[in-house]
């Protein structure tokens, strides 16, 4: 039996997000699933590194697969690639250890998110970043995201109700890059919560547009109340950049 480890790269646009849905076949997983049982002839299940819900895109998101299949890695490529939808690409089919597991062996992970910041929408950047047309503080919101980095729970910063499991991450970096009208936000962490990165990017919006005081961070992480944090930016700002092992 082979493990196989693929890297993958979507537009997350026409998808109801990565995870394989019963009723619908227009998830990322599926779409790559389809295909890979067409291509070994025998039914394949693939570990994604993670959920990305419907129209968040990846530049490297990884998942692995096990199969009896002799097919070179070449040809796997080729065969995904000339039936997988144009928006989803194979760029790399490595074989891999036994072991290797693409959702308990991550160890972080980096995203990007994209603001449209100006009056007028852009008709290129819609499906890719959030057109938010408030006039933004940039090194208020570069203060808010210093308050961000480190460890914390960060469970008011999320969609999760009460858990067992732990809501401690730790944020290693979160930078603000401008680049013309389009501002561009990166998180580099050790994991991320459901909708984390949208709730913390909201709420930096909104202190920079001052709707939010930049004090309400060290609220939220004291009290534990996701009402009390921004609001929940759209999806289609925000890209899986890496995952790291």
């Amino acid at each position: 039996m082979r493990n196989i480890r693929l890297t993958i790269e979507y537009d997350g646009t026409r998808y109801l997000g990565w995870q394989r849905l019963g009723d619908s076949d227009k998830t990322i997983q599926g779409k790559i699933e389809n295909i890979l049982t067409q291509m070994t002839r025998s039914k394949i299940e693939i570990i994604g590194s993670g959920r990305t819900d419907a129209g968040t895109h990846a530049r490297n998101q990884i998942a692995n697969f096990k199969t009896e299949s002799k097919m070179e890695r070449v040809e796997m490529i080729e065969f995904l690639n000339r039936y997988l939808p144009q928006d989803i690409v194979v760029k790399k089919v490595e074989e891999v250890p036994d072991r290797f597991h693409a959702r308990y062996n991550a160890k972080g992970k980096k995203y990007s998110y994209y603001v449209w910041n100006d009056l007028i929408p852009s008709a290129f950047e819609r499906n890719y970043s959030f057109h938010y047309s408030e006039k933004l503080d940039v090194e208020l919101m570069n203060e808010a995201c210093q308050k961000l980095i480190g460890t914390h729970d960060f469970i008011g910063f999320s969609s999760l109700k009460k858990t067992k499991k732990s809501t401690t991450r730790t944020i290693k970096e979160l930078a603000i890059q401008k680049e013309g009208r389009l501002l561009h936000f990166t998180f580099i962490g050790d994991g991320f919560l459901h909708k984390m990165v949208r709730i913390l990017m909201g709420t930096i919006l909104e202190i920079g547009a001052g709707t939010l005081k930049l004090e309400v961070i060290d609220e939220v992480f004291e009290s534990k109340i996701r009402s009390e944090a921004g609001i929940t930016v759209p999806a289609q700002g925000l890209f899986l950049d890496e995952v790291y092992y």
